[in-house]
């Protein structure tokens, strides 16, 4: 088995540590990378990590994974409630996968309560900011 997980965050993640701190937190996206590396060394895996404003850059990361990954860590940020083809990549590719996400969704706006990933996630991490990513690697590895 490879020994690899690709961690995907989607749009906006990028501006995380200045965005909406208050939702958010301070931490930056090179905090997200640092935790989940490490959370994801402790069972001797590496992370791949990607980032993109760009739904079809995303698709084209996950569709690669299947060569060298054992399983996908995603923040699809605001894909989760509008992107079927997401959704469509993931299940195509045919890793378990880790749905996360730094808020709490279900306390803010009603569309953010919907997702299209939640019923095909092995893991849903919801709310625990960014620390939810390493939490999400421990229970998607014994998955594998």
């Amino acid at each position: 088995m490879t020994r690899r997980i690709l961690l995907v965050n989607g749009p906006n993640l990028n501006l995380l540590g200045t965005r909406e701190p208050e939702v958010y937190g301070t931490a930056t996206l090179a905090d997200v990378e640092r935790i989940t590396a490490a959370a994801a060394a402790e069972f001797d895996f590496e992370v791949r990590a990607v980032q993109s404003n760009h739904e079809g850059v995303l698709i084209d990361a996950i569709h690669a994974a299947r060569e060298d990954c054992a399983a996908i860590v995603i923040n699809p940020g605001g894909l989760t409630h509008t992107s079927v083809v997401l959704r469509d990549a993931l299940t195509g590719v045919s890793l378990p996968f880790a749905e996360v996400h730094i808020s709490d969704v279900y306390a803010r706006e009603e569309f953010r309560h919907h997702s299209y990933l939640h019923d095909v996630a092995v893991v849903r991490i919801v709310g625990r900011g960014v620390d939810g990513y390493a939490d999400a690697v421990r229970e998607l590895v014994t998955h594998l």
